[in-house]
């Protein structure tokens, strides 16, 4: 399944680190800031989490809400959140539907070697739930600042 801007962002109730759950329908009337990454406690996927942390205050004045989904497990994601002082949830997806609901799980290749991975991406979804941007292979480099632009400028 391809989203495409403009797209209803397909629903979600999913377990969370600290032994919460979270569906998408909680954050209606917010901007919701989804950003999917391979797994905890890498070092792409640190920095990552890192810059939205940093730029927490920012977000949550530009009225959006922040959220981390993986397929690691409750317990992983709450050994990476007190590690790294996470002030947002972090979804756990072990069966893989939500990654397959927004289209992540894909073929990836390392080394000449394939698999299937979650691909690093964002969506950012309006208050009303419909997708209003896309980051695919996200580049960790700058790029939670290019979401926090992308959420002001909604």
């Amino acid at each position: 399944m391809t989203l495409k801007i403009g797209d209803k962002a397909p629903a979600f109730n999913l377990p969370t680190d600290g032994g919460g759950s979270l569906k998408l329908s909680d954050l209606k009337g917010r901007k919701v800031v989804l950003y999917f990454y391979p797994k905890d406690s890498t070092p792409g996927c640190t920095t990552e989490a890192q810059d939205f942390r940093d730029r927490i205050k920012e977000f949550e004045k530009a009225g959006a809400a922040v959220i981390g989904a993986s397929k690691d497990s409750v317990k992983r994601h709450d050994n990476f959140k007190a590690k790294q002082s996470i002030p947002f949830p972090l979804l756990s997806d072990e069966e893989g539907t939500l990654c397959n609901d927004y289209g992540v799980w894909v073929q990836k290749k390392l080394y000449g070697r394939e698999y299937m991975g979650i691909e690093r991406a964002t969506f950012l979804i309006d208050e009303k739930g419909v997708i209003r941007e896309i980051w695919h292979k996200v580049k960790v480099k700058g790029h939670a600042d290019a979401v926090l632009d992308a959420v002001k400028a909604l």
